[in-house]
């Protein structure tokens, strides 16, 4: 039973594990990064955070279990010097970083390279309420498939239907276009009565002037009848 053994199983027995992890965690500080196979790196960072937390506190106490750790004084000074001097000050935790490199050819095990992480963390942009919410409140909702689809339909019946009553193919355009005639045809039956009415007119004072004219002439025969009776 494996109780309070917990970690990954490395082929070893614990005596060589741990000489193995110190090893491999006093080699990552002295080059800042190593190459080695991916579950052993993924067991060493936790040591090597704990070295370098270690460090950020300074004082005696923890400088002796670094030594105890390393067994390295020498190197203990180093690392406790950098991080004095500012090197993972601005950094909570994630001392570390693995970047993969494949399987190896002889046992086909995948290799990985660990390293320390010394860039300056990036400061991140304080986010207001208000902006987070306009933000929000402005970003454009996907429209759903089926909506998306009726749109279109309903786009492309609109530009149909906006061709043909540019050509007058509509019900609507032809009620208009029908209601035009019947009104230009009202027009034109109106200027012919009103031009029937102007030809009518001077007839019909001709004929009144042809009816009186026999009448006059009457009256002047009559006359001319009675002055020559008075001269005789």
């Amino acid at each position: 039973m494996r109780h309070y053994k917990k970690g990954r199983k490395l082929g070893t027995d614990a005596s060589h594990t741990r000489a193995m992890k110190r090893s491999l965690v006093g080699a990552l500080f002295l080059n800042d990064r190593i190459k080695t196979v991916e579950a052993r790196a993924k067991e060493v960072r936790g040591d090597a955070d704990r070295v370098i937390g270690w460090a950020k506190r300074g004082d005696v106490h923890s400088r002796r279990l670094a030594i105890a750790y390393l067994g390295d004084k020498a190197l203990v000074h180093e690392i406790f010097e950098k991080v004095k001097q500012g090197m993972f000050t601005d950094r909570n935790g994630g001392y570390t970083r693995i970047m993969k490199l494949g399987n190896r050819k002889g046992d086909n095990a995948p290799m990985v390279i660990l390293e320390l992480v010394t860039e300056p963390v990036a400061a991140k942009k304080a986010v207001t309420k208000g902006t987070a919410a306009k933000a929000t409140k402005a970003a454009p909702k996907k429209a759903e498939p089926k909506k998306a689809e009726k749109a279109g339909e309903e786009t492309k019946d609109a530009a149909v239907e906006s061709e043909k009553a540019s050509e007058g193919e509509t019900p609507e355009a032809k009620d208009t276009v029908e209601a035009e005639e019947a009104t230009q045809a009202a027009e034109a039956s109106a200027e012919g009565d009103k031009t029937e009415e102007a030809v009518a007119e001077p007839k019909a004072e001709e004929a009144q002037e042809t009816a009186a004219d026999p009448q006059a002439e009457e009256a002047k025969e009559d006359g001319e009848a009675a002055k020559e009776a008075e001269t005789k």
